[in-house]
């Protein structure tokens, strides 16, 4: 078969690492990459780091309102499946660039495989949550992660051609963290000792739009018990400037340590040594999860409630108060309970077997 992949953002980059390795074994790839994330740290280190093949098309779409980035991309994807010619369009997850190749595909009539499918938080005031329910109903293959999101996906009477895999984050961290141990430099070079300080991330439009929550959070990092290393989102850079709140990342007596967005291997190696992970990110609470550190997500409601339920991931929202006692409260690192969610690691070779191998 020939498969036109789309791609857009740094999670989708992990995600279609381990299976474009295991499709190309079988099968024809053009890979797309719509140019949602396109400087080094959000987008070409992932290529370089993870051995994904160079894109095929970049689109060049880059930032912009909902609107206008997803009708540049609509167009795009067009375009190239008119020109491929493919027997499918696979895309992942929840952000525009997955709306765009659904819809586009859709359209087009080429069935769309949506990779990490059935995923709800039950917000719709979050973009993430209309693309991936959109790009649910509009697919022909559903790879659903766990058995909840195959019991969501009937909720909406989606049944038909749906596939729990578990999760392909999974992949890319059994391939990638014994990696990252051993090549990433990170912790020296960031002066850090292992399980002495906290990781985070905020990149959410919940938070980084709103002053009021990204002030609690910034507030709630800064008088953690230890240093909080806190790679910037470019999203998250912008709107600090743009609610005037330097000052709170400034404040050098503070814990809050602000360095450049990471490459995957030195994310990874600085979440496997953290003594918490905090974020806003659906993808790092699951990783957490695999890599045995606990996680404190700064968010009101996950689309991984097993997490949750688990009691290995606590939601705490934005207030400061609220951040700082999760802190103070959260689990030793090094176990996590069982059983293993989302699958073994080995979804990337379920989702091509779907395929068969012409």
């Amino acid at each position: 078969m020939r498969f036109v992949t789309i791609v857009g953002a740094r999670p989708q980059f992990i995600k279609a690492a381990p299976l474009s390795a295991e499709l190309r074994k079988r099968h024809e790839e053009y890979l797309v990459h719509t140019g949602q994330h396109y400087d080094d740290n959000m987008s070409d280190v992932f290529f370089r780091e993870l051995n994904i093949p160079s894109p095929d098309r970049h689109l060049g779409v880059g930032s912009g309102s909902h609107a206008a980035q997803t009708a540049a991309m609509l167009e795009r994807i067009e375009r190239v499946l008119l020109d491929v010619k493919p027997d499918a369009a696979i895309i992942y997850g929840d952000t525009n660039s997955t709306l765009a190749g659904a819809l586009a595909a859709a359209k087009l009539h080429v069935p769309v495989a949506h990779v990490e499918a059935g995923l709800r938080s039950f917000d719709r005031r979050m973009p993430e949550e209309i693309n991936r329910v959109v790009a649910d109903h509009l697919s022909t293959w559903l790879f659903a992660p766990s058995q909840v999101s195959v019991r969501q996906l009937a909720a909406e009477g989606v049944t038909e051609g749906v596939h729990e895999v578990g999760d392909i984050m999974a992949d890319g961290v059994r391939l990638f963290a014994p990696l990252a141990r051993e090549r990433s430099e990170a912790l020296a070079r960031l002066g850090l000792n292992p399980g002495e300080y906290f990781a985070a991330t905020v990149h959410r439009a919940a938070n980084t739009d709103d002053a009021e929550r990204l002030t609690g959070i910034l507030q709630g990092l800064s008088a953690a018990s230890r240093p909080v290393v806190l790679p910037l989102h470019p999203r998250t850079r912008a709107a600090i400037e743009r609610h005037g709140l330097t000052s709170l990342t400034e404040n050098t007596s503070g814990s809050l340590r602000i360095i450049e967005p990471l490459g995957y291997l030195d994310m990874l190696q600085l979440q496997q040594n953290a003594a918490a992970v905090l974020t806003d990110s659906g993808g790092i609470q699951k990783e957490a999860y695999y890599l045995g550190v606990p996680c404190i997500t700064l968010r009101d409601e996950t689309e991984w409630i097993e997490t949750v339920e688990a009691g290995w991931n606590r939601l705490v929202g934005a207030e400061d108060r609220k951040i700082l006692l999760a802190i103070d409260e959260s689990p030793a690192v090094g176990g996590r309970p069982h059983p293993v969610l989302y699958g073994d690691g080995h979804a990337a070779e379920r989702i091509a077997g779907h395929f068969g191998n012409t």
